[in-house]
């Protein structure tokens, strides 16, 4: 049984049916799925769901597909906990940790909506999965379509990080590495999606593919209890996600599963890359775009398609934002690791170390619930960290080399 009215554009308000579709041909704002909230109501209630298997599925009413899925039976339902160590170091009462680094099948929350937009492009009849991505959603793609016999062609930027070159191409895709950044990339893609009947998730079939994000916040509330925490800090490339998890939320309260959210929704930036909190910090509707420079590659999308719907979701919750140093970023990775046995790549470092400036400036209480989300895994960008960790030390074979070189240290 589907839900799914059709495509409503965010903007007029025209509809659309639930084909292929992203752009408003009126006003050419972007489309979202449109939902009978009535029907669902009467049928979704959190035993149903608590019976349900533990992946992103188990919301299976608020997610835009027709029949049943196809795609991502393991993905989602990913650890939550509350983080006492990392806690203490930032001086705080109640901190948790969404940790998408565990994210199946690729480590990192990409593949929550590409489970989605496969499942539904091969209801809409496409046989090609293709991608512009930063890297995870490039990962998520190549291994997700070999799952579920998609062909695959997916594009990327020629500077991105190795791990995450192979974390695709182990998958055999059509790996393309263009020369430009990722907004460059990403309009080559556009101009290939219209000559091209290829799904690309993020891009034709954006509206569904967005949905995904919204199992995020879904799992963050059923994992407190059905309840909403006071603050959530969200790493912010294109804005979706944040976007998306207060969407999320809100539907949760609409069908009555949770209390009314009084959730305030924090954006997390590199200072290389940050046109969503520098519109945030000036109060300003526009986001302009920037040239990205930082070791954050996955957030380093200059001109983000949600922008505007990520600042003004802030500014509805009255969240903030903060930008951050590359050298901020490392030590935000090695603090997770050293508290909380972590190991998130350079998004997870931005993210934490947004929420703890955030702290620090008393932008977010001590006192209250926060939420870090940590969306992908630091296997990905050893770059970023290998010349700030310290090396093994080398000894020979024997006890005495041991003592020598270790066992004094240890006491």
């Amino acid at each position: 049984m589907s839900f799914v009215k059709g495509l409503r554009c965010r903007e007029c308000g025209r509809d659309y049916p639930a084909k292929a579709l992203f752009v408003c041909e009126y006003c050419f704002g972007s489309l979202e799925v449109d939902y009978d909230y009535e029907g669902i109501r009467a049928r979704l209630t959190r035993s149903l769901i608590e019976s349900r298997a533990k992946s992103i599925w188990r919301y299976r009413e608020l997610l835009p597909i027709d029949g049943e899925p196809t795609v991502g039976f393991h993905t989602g339902m990913t650890p939550f906990f509350r983080a006492r160590a990392l806690a203490e170091a930032l001086g705080v009462k109640e901190l948790y940790i969404k940790d998408d680094s565990v994210c199946h099948p690729t480590l990192s929350f990409k593949d929550r909506v590409v489970s989605v937009a496969l499942s539904r492009a091969r209801e809409l009849g496409f046989d090609t999965a293709a991608c512009a991505s930063t890297g995870n959603l490039a990962n998520a793609v190549s291994a997700l379509s070999a799952q579920s016999g998609f062909k695959r062609v997916i594009f990327i930027p020629a500077d991105l990080e190795m791990g995450k070159v192979v974390g695709s191409l182990i998958f055999s895709p059509r790996l393309v590495a263009v020369e430009g950044n990722y907004d460059e990339v990403n309009r080559l893609c556009a101009e290939i999606a219209a000559k091209y009947r290829w799904a690309f998730v993020n891009i034709n079939i954006r509206p569904y593919y967005a949905e995904g994000s919204k199992t995020y916040g879904f799992e963050i509330a059923e994992q407190m209890g059905w309840k909403a925490p006071r603050h959530i800090v969200v790493p912010a490339a294109s804005g979706s996600l944040l976007v998306k998890i207060w969407k999320g939320l809100k539907e949760f309260h609409k069908l009555g599963l949770i209390p009314k959210p009084e959730t305030k929704l924090y954006a997390a930036q590199a200072k290389g890359c940050s046109p969503i909190v520098t519109a945030i910090e000036e109060g300003s509707e526009i986001i302009k775009p920037v040239k990205p420079k930082t070791i954050a590659k996955s957030l380093a999308i200059g001109n983000p398609a949600d922008g505007y719907y990520a600042a003004d979701a802030i500014r509805e919750t009255k969240g903030w934002g903060a930008a951050v140093s590359d050298e901020e970023i490392v030590e935000a990775m090695k603090l997770l690791g050293a508290t909380e046995g972590i190991f998130t790549e350079t998004a997870g470092g931005v993210t934490l170390a947004a929420a703890r400036r955030l702290i620090q400036e008393k932008r977010i209480p001590r006192d209250e619930s926060i939420v870090v989300s940590i969306t992908g895994h630091g296997l990905k960008t050893q770059e970023a960290v290998v010349d700030h960790i310290g090396k093994p030390i080398k000894i020979k074979p024997t006890l005495s080399s041991f003592e020598e070189a270790v066992s004094g240290k240890l006491s």
